[in-house]
């Protein structure tokens, strides 16, 4: 890992310890204080190279970290960091780099001062980009003056004219979240100690409110888990007793009289009225809110998973209605994820096409043997998505060796 300046471990100026938080603390608490003040805090007791951590800048990121990201696109929150970034530091450009857990990749959550699209046919791992393992490896600020080629792709520097390139990690409780890549200007002097630290925590300050944006979703799971609880326990005190008596009197040796056969009719559609009232509720589960396209997804996939030869009909484009694209792209990963845990195919197919006024999508895979039987817990959970958008989530068997998911949503003219 010879690549400039990457090897170097610094010092800390004036003897200070780089195992020991001495310096750290002081920056802490010089922000600290002038939080407390509201006047930029005081550098008396530091050294003269220590970063001066204004109050503008406390500003800057409490406006960021005020940001929700139900104040329109997800991404704007990172965006707005990576300005951020941009304006308390030397980069001139910014993106950052997350792990994105629901759909098990690594994809960019914002940047500044960049075209974002750039990125969508880019598919980036730590392997892909080895200054982002190493920021992540030795948690501190990455800076590569010399030697690209070893830190990044040579076909990425080349497209994004990368004279330099400082990597910020975001890194919380030795949990990896993502990076900061950013580049200075090619005629930028050599990185100072105080805005390597000013950086260092900016990834921290990113970090944190990932974790916090985590934590919330947790919280929204959890409650989630208790609504489906409760759909249980209705359908099970109403719909299952109901019907359950109504077993107990047709299975008797003696001959119903009228009444009774009554009884057994009205109770039977009471049972239909509960369980229409109960699955008309919120089902405690959501496909999560997607910015791709199912697409772009296919490709992704396609990319992820080469050994499943995903392919889809010469000259029919895959596409979704806007309102379902979360629906359809959390069935597609369900189906490829099951064909590739559970399946040797030798092809994968997607389809999709309007048929009867209805979208429908279709996942088939060849590569099944006679002992799948049945669905996994995944396929069962998006089948209850489908529900809850109006329409039918169907697998099984199709045919010899041949497996098939087929998502179908009717649409009304005005969709």
């Amino acid at each position: 890992m010879s690549a400039g300046r990457v090897g170097a471990r610094w010092t800390p100026p004036y003897g200070w310890s780089a195992d020991s938080h001495d310096w750290r603390r002081a920056v802490s608490g010089a922000m600290m204080a002038g939080e407390r003040r509201r006047v930029p805090p005081s550098t008396d007791n530091l050294p003269s190279e220590t970063p001066r951590l204004q109050v503008p800048a406390v500003e800057y990121l409490a406006e960021v970290l005020a940001t929700s990201e139900d104040d329109g696109r997800g991404d704007d929150f990172y965006g707005l960091l990576c300005e951020t970034t941009t304006r308390l530091t030397s980069l001139r450009r910014a993106v950052i780099f997350r792990y994105d857990s629901a759909r098990r990749r690594v994809r960019l959550a914002g940047g500044f001062g960049i075209d974002v699209g750039d990125f969508e046919d880019m598919f980036v791992t730590v392997e892909s980009a080895p200054v982002a393992r190493w920021a992540l490896e030795q948690d501190r600020v990455i800076d590569v003056a010399e030697g690209l080629d070893a830190a990044v792709p040579v076909e990425y520097a080349q497209r994004f004219g990368l004279a330099n390139i400082v990597c910020v990690p975001m890194v919380a409780r030795g949990r990896w979240i993502g990076v900061i890549i950013g580049d200075r200007d090619a005629r930028a002097p050599t990185l100072q100690m105080g805005e390597r630290e000013l950086l260092w925590t900016l990834g921290k300050t990113a970090a944190l409110a990932s974790m916090a944006r985590v934590a919330t979703r947790q919280h929204e799971k959890a409650l989630q888990l208790e609504q489906r609880i409760d759909l249980a326990r209705a359908v099970h005190e109403g719909v299952v007793q109901r019907l359950f008596g109504v077993s107990l009197a047709l299975s008797g040796e003696l001959e119903l009289d009228s009444e009774t056969r009554e009884r057994c009719a009205e109770e039977v559609q009471q049972a239909l009225v509960d369980l229409r009232t109960a699955i008309s509720r919120p089902l405690g589960r959501s496909a999560t809110r997607t910015h791709a396209t199912l697409a772009s997804e296919v490709e992704r996939l396609r990319h992820a998973h080469p050994d499943l030869a995903i392919a889809v009909d010469p000259g029919v484009a895959i596409s979704a209605p806007a309102e379902l694209e979360p629906l359809a792209q959390s069935v597609l990963a369900e189906a490829i994820r099951n064909a590739h845990k559970h399946a040797s195919p030798t092809e994968v197919r997607v389809r999709t096409a309007s048929e009867h006024g209805a979208f429908v999508l279709e996942v088939t895979n060849d590569g099944v043997d006679g002992s799948a039987k049945r669905a996994g817990m995944g396929l069962r959970l998006a089948a209850l998505d489908a529900l809850q958008a109006g329409g039918l989530l169907e697998f099984g068997m199709r045919g010899e060796r041949r497996w098939q998911v087929r998502l179908m949503v009717p649409r009304t003219p005005a969709e």
